[in-house]
């Protein structure tokens, strides 16, 4: 029987296992490297061994942080801060109790065993850098300064200077857009290119809320060149990608990572930024692709993915990543006692996948599903189509939202679940973890989007219909509820 759990990190994945595993009666002990909760999301004046840094102000879904934090003091008591993680190995008997035990080195450098029944890898993907300087000639005579984007603080010290900006993922448009704003000129340099979206939609709303509905998801997973069409026209009349020299190779819903920044589009038409394919060779001070002396480069070249403290057999990578079911479970293991928890990315944010991850784990340890059939394809990409995996694990829990049922008890919910945003609150509506207060939540959603606009305005007097109009006619509730049963026996699959 599963109770004492390890959590490895209390990052956001991190503090999601923790919230799962008491919602499941378990017993969490987090186990953090750093001075304090947040992980990657918490900004650090000076870089951290082992973590990724972000810049210090960001546009996220939240406002200001509560500064009540007295709410949340009661994580801390689950949690051993300055506490790493040095080793994870099966207990003698694990063939039969599936236990763990978690070697940890304190902040006094005293290292301590402890067995767990399970135990719940949070570290994330963002710890060992990229620097592949060895693809770069003449980077060792480089007279200049370099650095890996984790290293990255302010654009302060940027100021008046010449830096190029190697890499064009996150980090990358977040670094180079920060630093154009100070230094003389900025190069940011790409081998394959990459979409451009914004944050902000038609009418100024977030993109992710208005084309994030299971029935968009379903549109594009059956007519995928069609809908890359469309979206890189509507990508392209904001911001022309081949003419500026930044139209990738690949189709827009390709496994690959976009780039999403408001700010980018902007700063390269206004001359800021300068684009270019990539550098063959450093000549001193200079480039091969621009005739002036450089003074900074930054290398945005993302992660390698490493776990050391993981046991040799499940170090093997497939790919770009752990062999997992379900991008969760080992198959090597023959206990379901270890759970990979965060190394996944979808369409929007990765909370929800997160917090389904552990949701799903922390319910395989109490022994609430039935016994998994591990496979692990080769194949399986990191990124995912975010409403069919987690449909896929909230099925194997038993919370997927059940469109049959939705249509016969509630239509109107049945039509917001389809149609309006997708968000997590639609796996707290029935089965394990449900909360009484789900189906407000979704119908209330955009209520609590447009608020901060304009809080002496209703929301509802705004007039603004972010989903269609429930049908009436007879004609239509056909239509609906066929495409309601489509859409549920299409998840299904």
């Amino acid at each position: 029987m599963v109770q004492k759990v390890a959590v490895i990190g209390a990052g956001m994945s991190g503090l999601t296992s923790i919230k799962s595993c008491l919602e499941e009666g378990l017993e969490p002990t987090c186990f953090e490297s750093g001075p304090d909760i947040g992980g990657l999301w918490r900004f650090k004046e000076e870089p951290e061994p082992g973590r990724a840094n972000i810049v210090c102000v960001c546009v996220c879904v939240f406002f200001k942080f509560n500064p009540n934090s007295s709410k949340f003091a009661f994580i801390f008591a689950y949690g051993c801060l300055k506490t790493a993680v040095v080793s994870i190995r099966q207990t003698a008997d694990y063939a039969d109790t599936g236990q763990w035990v978690v070697e940890t080195e304190g902040r006094d450098g005293r290292q301590e065993s402890e067995i767990f029944d399970a135990v719940m890898v949070c570290a994330g993907l963002f710890n060992t850098p990229n620097l592949p300087l060895k693809d770069f000639p003449g980077i060792e005579s480089f007279t200049g300064k370099y650095f890996h984007s984790r290293e990255y603080q302010n654009a302060e010290d940027m100021r008046g200077k010449r830096v190029v900006v190697i890499g064009i993922g996150s980090s990358g448009g977040d670094i180079a857009v920060e630093i154009s704003q100070v230094a003389k000129q900025v190069y940011l340099c790409s081998r394959s290119g990459a979409w451009v979206v914004s944050r902000v939609g038609p009418r100024g709303l977030p993109v992710d809320m208005m084309y994030s509905s299971r029935m968009d998801q379903m549109l594009k997973s059956l007519f995928p060149s069609q809908s890359s069409r469309t979206i890189e026209k509507m990508l392209n009349n904001v911001f022309d990608h081949e003419l500026y020299g930044l139209k990738p190779q690949h189709r827009y819903q390709c496994q690959k990572n976009t780039v999403v920044s408001d700010a980018l589009p902007a700063r390269i038409i206004s001359g800021r930024i300068q684009l270019k394919k990539n550098i063959k060779e450093f000549r001193g001070s200079t480039l091969v692709f621009d005739d002036g002396s450089v003074d900074v480069v930054v290398f945005a070249t993302g992660y390698k993915y490493s776990f050391p403290f993981l046991p040799p057999n499940l170090q093997e990578m497939s790919g770009y990543h752990l062999c997992l079911y379900k991008h969760v479970f080992p198959p090597r293991l023959s206990k379901p006692t270890l759970a990979m928890v965060g190394l996944i990315f979808g369409q929007g944010s990765q909370s929800p996948l997160a917090e389904m991850q552990a949701r799903w784990a922390t319910r395989v340890f109490k022994g609430g599903l039935s016994s998994l059939r591990y496979t692990c394809y080769e194949g399986t990409p990191i990124q995912v189509n975010s409403v069919s995996y987690l449909d896929s694990v909230a099925s194997q829990i038993g919370v997927k939202p059940n469109m049959a049922l939705l249509l016969l008890k509630d239509p109107r919910l049945a039509f917001q679940v389809l149609f309006g945003p997708f968000t997590s609150y639609q796996y707290r509506l029935s089965g394990p973890g449900r909360w009484a207060g789900a189906r407000q939540a979704i119908f209330s959603q955009w209520d609590r989007v447009v608020r901060p606009f304009n809080k002496k305005v209703d929301p509802k007097a705004l007039k603004i219909r972010m989903v269609p109009k429930a049908p009436s006619s007879v004609v239509g509730m056909v239509l609906f509820s066929s495409a309601a049963l489509l859409c549920g026996s299409f998840y299904n699959t």
